[in-house]
């Protein structure tokens, strides 16, 4: 007689045999909306990962609106941006999807942090 294995990911795809299928479908969702926002990814990326990366460039496209600037204007493929700084940094390319993560959070701190006169 086959026992289930007792890892939760096991149980959960006993339970939810769909359950990759949707978290790919997910994956493809969220690399095409960060595709719209400059940010080129593969859907074959970590889903987690990914979904991080989408929160972080919208914390960092709120903080370009809040200090006045316009994500049209300040695309990564922008000649003229207002200023460099509302520019969604690049990823380089080394760089892991969890390290741009904090490479765009750290941005957008700075984008957030009181201006000094």
């Amino acid at each position: 007689m086959h026992m289930p294995s007792d890892q939760p990911s096991d149980l959960n795809d006993m339970l939810d045999p769909h359950r990759r299928e949707e978290i790919a479908g997910a994956a493809v969702e969220v690399s095409g909306r960060l595709s719209q926002k400059g940010v080129e990814v593969s859907a074959d990326e970590d889903p987690a990962e990914l979904a991080d990366l989408l929160s972080a460039v919208e914390r960092f496209e709120t903080a370009v609106i809040n200090r006045g600037g316009d994500l049209m204007v300040n695309m990564p493929t922008s000649a003229d941006p207002q200023d460099p700084a509302f520019v969604l940094p690049q990823r380089r390319a080394d760089e892991s999807i969890r390290d741009y993560t904090r490479h765009i959070a750290e941005a957008a701190q700075m984008l957030e942090e009181p201006r000094r006169i």
